[in-house]
């Protein structure tokens, strides 16, 4: 395979990837960055003062090295090249790829300038125990922007990991994604694609200069609103937030330019409602846990946007026994602005799932013509349930088949 190697180039660290990127495509469209060419002792990994930009018919290969955000660095690992701040378009890109060879780890700042998403506030830290959260939606979290003028006092989509957004025809396989600032993966209104063999390492809390400093949302792999005809597979590790998110949360305002600091998501919204719609979606053999006691996997849309046509099957919850997730399932919610209206969410399959979490299932909101079966749910306390419901009733379910359902008692046999 012919390939472009970044070590063939000069410039800082982002500056030689990035010049890589351009001069691939121009040529056979590969970039395969290995471990940095150093003098003596130097490090052979890649510090990146700001993103790598791909534009549309590109592979990147990473093969056993890590890319690693600077303490300087306030921007992705990896975003779209349609992504520019400014720009009121956001074109459609296809044929976009980042493979990992070996031990291809992505990898977040020392001392993050930003953490958390669009609605947390910055602060410099050091407030170990950190403050009862009483507002959940200013939660602090870190930041060494915290209290500089003219910087953006709240995380936003620049703390994501890897953001794809309007990318067709795509895949993300065989990578590690370490400690990101926000969600290790984003895709927004990302079409036929495949994110396979993606290991999580995600931590809310950290130990910065001696204290015990927390970042938050990380989740492991988001799909916003618009993703479709997606395929999710071997997904493993661990997220302080959701380990996987599909989040369909409607837009307060469609004429929203792209690219805003303080929000999380980087696309605004198309004037047509179905197109936000997320649907033809399926997630399999995940073995892994939310650190931070969240959910292992997250469905959520509402206010019009629909979510159907959903497949997950194969959910291992590898938490520790000292972890009590909320639950390892979550189906809508009455939180982000209201539940999703009856007739917006139908049309799942949900089936092989092995948990212990506090509850298998949590139902938030209307769900219709789907099937949930095969559950096999260890009970650790009396107030645990393999199914529960948030803001609703079992009235919610309306054509749902509920099939070997299976509690194993733990609460009195000593093994917990």
């Amino acid at each position: 395979m012919n390939y472009t190697d970044p070590n063939d180039f000069t410039g800082s660290d982002i500056e030689k990837i990035n010049t890589a990127v351009l001069a691939a495509a121009k040529e056979d469209g590969v970039i395969r960055i290995g471990k940095r060419k150093a003098a003596g002792n130097d490090r052979n990994f890649w510090l990146i003062d700001s993103a790598i930009l791909l534009p549309e018919n590109v592979t990147l290969i990473v093969s056993n090295t890590m890319i690693k955000l600077s303490d300087s660095c306030r921007d992705n690992f990896v975003r779209s090249a349609n992504c520019i701040v400014g720009n009121k378009e956001v074109p459609v890109l296809k044929n976009i790829h980042i493979i990992g060879e070996g031990n291809a780890v992505f990898e977040g700042a020392d001392r993050p300038r930003a953490t958390g998403d669009g609605g947390k506030t910055l602060t410099i830290g050091r407030l170990d125990p950190y403050p009862p959260d009483t507002n959940l939606s200013k939660r602090p979290t870190y930041g060494t922007d915290a209290g500089k003028e003219g910087e953006c006092q709240t995380g936003d989509w620049r703390n994501i990991g890897i953001l794809l957004v309007k990318v067709e025809d795509f895949s993300i396989r065989n990578i590690t994604v370490r400690n990101p600032h926000c969600w290790g993966i984003s895709l927004e209104y990302c079409r036929n694609g495949l994110v396979r063999d993606v290991h999580f390492e995600e931590n809310e809390y950290v130990m910065i200069d001696g204290f015990r400093e927390r970042g938050l949302n990380r989740d492991g792999l988001d799909l916003r609103r618009g993703c479709r005809d997606i395929s999710i597979e071997n997904i493993t590790g661990f997220s302080a937030d959701d380990l996987i998110a599909l989040t369909a949360i409607a837009p307060l305002a469609r004429d929203r330019e792209p690219g805003m600091y303080g929000r999380t998501e980087f696309y605004g919204a198309p004037e047509d409602v179905r197109e936000d719609d997320v649907f033809n979606i399926s997630i399999r053999n995940v073995r892994g846990y939310s650190s931070g006691g969240y959910f292992v996997i997250r469905f959520l849309n509402q206010k019009g946007v629909r979510m159907h046509d959903i497949q997950v099957t194969g959910v291992l919850d590898t938490a520790p026994e000292d972890v009590n997730g909320f639950g390892c399932i979550k189906l809508g919610d009455p939180a982000y602005g209201g539940a999703a209206a009856p007739g917006e969410t139908w049309n799942f399959l949900i089936s092989n799932i092995q948990t212990h979490g506090k509850k298998a299932i949590i139902i938030g909101a209307p769900l219709q013509d789907s099937m949930i079966s095969d559950i096999l749910f260890y009970k650790k306390s009396d107030v645990h349930a393999l199914i529960g419901y948030h803001g609703c009733t079992p009235s919610v379910l309306n054509r749902v088949t509920l099939n070997n359902l299976i509690t194993i008692d733990r609460t009195q046999d000593g093994k917990i």
